[in-house]
């Protein structure tokens, strides 16, 4: 049987993470709407981190990761994050402890994300997405497929 393909709607389920985060970070960096705090360059993203990040875009790629993680976990809280971006505490020759993630960041972004009403809270604390958020998130991640492959 000869049949036609048809292409279907690309989600942000079918595109790689890095892709996407890069793809939205840069959206989010080219928006008027969403806009970097004044401490993005003296915080450090957790506790077990020794330093700040060294990149300018860490921001608005943190932003892009958390967006990303609300699409495909409705309901993800902050606490649901910290866990998510935690890490290992070095602590010298005693042992290593898990520690969160910064809280302040995590809920500065989703406060912003809630602003452009790309997210929005649910009733037990966490967020999910609004049906603009969503179909904003889902034109990005195939603006990206299509690039990604129209180079192959």
């Amino acid at each position: 049987m000869d049949e036609e393909f048809e292409p279907r709607a690309i989600c942000v389920k079918d595109i790689s993470a890095d892709d996407f985060i890069k793809a939205y970070a840069e959206h989010l960096k080219n928006s008027d709407k969403f806009e970097l705090p004044v401490w993005v360059d003296t915080v450090k993203t957790a506790v077990f981190k020794e330093l700040a990040p060294y990149g300018e875009d860490w921001y608005y790629i943190r932003a892009a990761s958390i967006a990303r993680k609300v699409y495909l976990r409705p309901g993800t809280g902050v606490g649901a994050l910290q866990r998510w971006y935690g890490g290992s505490y070095r602590r010298g020759t005693r042992s290593e402890h898990f520690r969160k993630a910064s809280a302040g960041i995590i809920r500065s972004v989703l406060m912003q994300l809630q602003e452009m009403r790309v997210v929005e809270p649910t009733g037990n604390g966490g967020r999910r997405m609004t049906r603009v958020g969503q179909q904003d998130l889902d034109r990005i991640a195939g603006a990206a497929y299509r690039e990604k492959f129209e180079d192959e």
